[in-house]
């Protein structure tokens, strides 16, 4: 008896009908609208975000038409806080995609699913699966490491050619029958066990199903699974933020480029080194300046310190509207804004 005869799918199903989730908003439907964006939304955050996010989202955004039809600052207005916009810019480029190209219908089939934007094989394989009893793999960050664990799957997955293997073998564990059923029963399984039971550190083996066809265990190796040599590199960067109010209370806030940190939020005047800060033409005008206490918001991939500094605009001020606009907290409250420059407004509002 091999793993790829069905039985590592029976026992995943089994447990998930027993122990795996089942109250969680997104899985009371199988509206292809709404699982698309809870896969999007749990990119990267954890559940209990989510579950703040997404009921909203939906009361702002209903259906796919709504979203597509909606502005990009809206859209980014309603993420805020979810962090990575990239995913914000993506979603609304799908859905208006979704509208154009397929009538806002979800095509079915994961290759359709991964032609459009911000969808990696992985969340099309999860929309398949569970709206539409595809037999596609899911291969997320809790999924992976159930599996290279239960395969014993020690090779690196850096390299190209040992991820389509992991995908290959991912493919062969899959249920072969009733698919309606049990595609979207046995992928939530997997995501459920490498959520609450395969745990990066001090996996709970003894409550797992896969227990006796897991050569991880048998090794007693259970955290040296998965293994990618390629490893994340931080850098710690200090940012000062020029708060600037005009004499009618507006702040003066730029868009960011379209590429890198914050890309195409607005955000107040961000600069790299206190001295380019000084150096400014904002500067001249900036009076009652006072520096907040400096505090530290973490990223994926960087540690930004940043030092606030809080001031009035000299008056009167003819600022160019290429570069930015006197924004009232109604309007700003309205855009999308990096979650701590948000709540520097807020606070000073």
């Amino acid at each position: 008896m091999t793993m790829e005869d069905g039985r590592v799918a029976t026992l995943v199903m089994q447990w998930q009908q027993e122990y795996g989730r089942s109250h969680l908003p997104w899985q009371q439907s199988l509206d292809p609208y709404r699982i698309w964006l809870s896969e999007i939304m749990l990119q990267q955050t954890q559940v209990r975000t989510v579950l703040d996010y997404f009921p909203r989202f939906l009361e702002r955004f209903a259906d796919v038409r709504t979203l597509a039809a909606a502005s990009q600052d809206e859209v980014l207005s309603m993420w805020s806080g979810l962090g990575y916009y990239s995913r914000a810019r993506n979603l609304h480029r799908c859905a208006q995609q979704v509208v154009a190209a397929h009538d806002g219908v979800f095509p079915s089939s994961v290759l359709a699913l991964e032609a459009l934007p911000g969808i990696g094989r992985s969340t099309a394989g999860a929309i398949a699966a569970f709206c539409f009893g595809e037999r596609a793999p899911i291969l997320d960050a809790n999924v992976r490491r159930v599996l290279t664990r239960l395969l014993g799957f020690g090779e690196d997955l850096a390299v190209a050619s040992n991820e389509r293997k992991l995908w290959q073998r991912a493919t062969d564990l899959l249920p072969n029958n009733q698919l309606t059923q049990a595609m979207p029963r046995y992928t939530q399984g997997m995501m459920d066990l490498g959520a609450m039971v395969c745990l990066p550190r001090r996996p709970l083996c003894g409550q797992c199903p896969l227990q006796s066809e897991c050569r991880a265990l048998q090794q007693g190796a259970q955290e040296m699974y998965p293994v990618r040599t390629r490893k994340l590199v931080r850098r710690s960067e200090a940012w000062w933020l020029l708060v600037l109010r005009d004499g009618q209370g507006r702040v003066w806030l730029q868009r960011r480029v379209s590429r890198g940190i914050w890309a195409g939020l607005y955000c107040v005047p961000v600069f790299l080194r206190y001295q380019d800060l000084v150096d400014h033409p904002l500067w001249s005008i900036a009076l009652n300046r006072v520096e907040q206490p400096s505090f530290l918001h973490v990223l994926t991939h960087r540690d930004l310190h940043l030092h606030p500094v809080l001031a009035h605009a000299a008056q009167p001020v003819v600022m160019s509207a290429d570069e930015g606009a006197w924004l009232s907290a109604q309007e700003w409250r309205q855009l999308g804004l990096p979650a701590p420059v948000r709540k520097l407004l807020e606070e000073a509002a």
